[in-house]
């Protein structure tokens, strides 16, 4: 079994529509009319793209509008609030920019900080799980914070600080792989724990709870062997990381940007991939998929 498409889709797009936007908001770029159009474009395609592709994953999506209802208590439902406004409000700046060519500072610098909001709300997703301890650490927000500002910074064409970003991320990307190998055995949880038997013996499973899959399985139980991890981890951080900085150094303009930036979402493809493969849900013990 392997992780929805759909996920992958969602994580890696939305996360390279929003940082261009927060870049383009901040006004680190400025471009106005046809220029300013075909910016706000790619990064309306790449994140509302994404936002849509989510919807696949859901179990029933043609309720994906109650999401939004549940904002008290659900980082689901704070996340497509913020997608909302950060779409909204850029729509409106990105107007000022490609008819007017005007640029309304005050409202880019408040998209900018809502397209920063929707990353957060979709790390916290997966950062306030306690039931995967590999997701549940400040690095995971750190981590696609990083990724989507770095992404972002290198389609919106500013090598500079792509060259300092890149890097950034890279590093917190090894930090979350080296923590997170070791989170489930840290957190203690057991089939013994699991079951309050542990008093009395070692308990193990007779037999499969299920004869065929479920829900559970197929969301939450992936099962990736050491060596087709370590193969994909070096995909992701060498196309996703050190091809990209290599591409800009070379002279070559456009062509050579084009590639660093396909190398890059290739790579964050495979991050993604990776991060939901090896979730390593503790739902996995109940079902003898895995031991902590």
């Amino acid at each position: 079994m392997h992780p929805a498409p759909s996920v992958i889709v969602f994580t890696t797009l939305s996360g390279l529509g929003f940082g261009l936007l927060f870049w383009l908001g901040l006004g680190v770029i400025a471009p106005t009319g046809w220029a300013a159009f075909a910016f706000f474009v790619i990064g309306y395609i790449l994140a509302v793209g994404g936002l849509m592709a989510s919807t696949f994953h859901l179990g029933h999506p043609e309720r994906a509008l109650k999401a939004f209802t549940q904002w008290r208590t659900s980082w689901l439902s704070r996340e497509g609030c913020a997608a909302v406004a950060a779409l909204t409000i850029m729509a409106i700046y990105g107007a000022g920019l490609v008819f007017f060519d005007q640029r309304w500072a005050p409202l880019g610098w408040l998209g900018a900080a809502l397209c920063l909001g929707v990353t957060f709300t979709t790390s916290m997703i997966y950062a306030q799980m306690k039931t995967v301890p590999r997701w549940r650490t400040w690095l995971t927000p750190a981590l696609l914070l990083a990724i989507s500002l770095a992404g972002g910074a290198l389609l919106a064409g500013q090598v500079a600080l792509t060259l300092v970003l890149l890097p950034i991320a890279a590093l917190i990307q090894i930090a979350w792989w080296m923590r997170g190998d070791g989170a489930l055995a840290r957190s203690g949880t057991t089939l013994a724990t699991a079951t309050g038997l542990g008093q009395i013996g070692d308990p193990r499973a007779f037999e499969p709870p299920h004869t065929g899959t479920n829900y559970l399985l197929r969301e939450f139980v992936h099962v990736v062997g050491r060596r087709h991890s370590r193969k994909l981890r070096a995909i992701a951080f060498g196309m996703g990381y050190v091809l990209p900085v290599l591409l800009l150094g070379l002279p070559g303009g456009h062509i050579t940007a084009a590639l660093a930036v396909a190398a890059h979402i290739i790579g964050i493809a495979a991050s993604r991939w990776l991060f939901f493969a090896e979730a390593e849900h503790v739902v996995g013990l109940y079902y003898g998929k895995r031991s902590a």
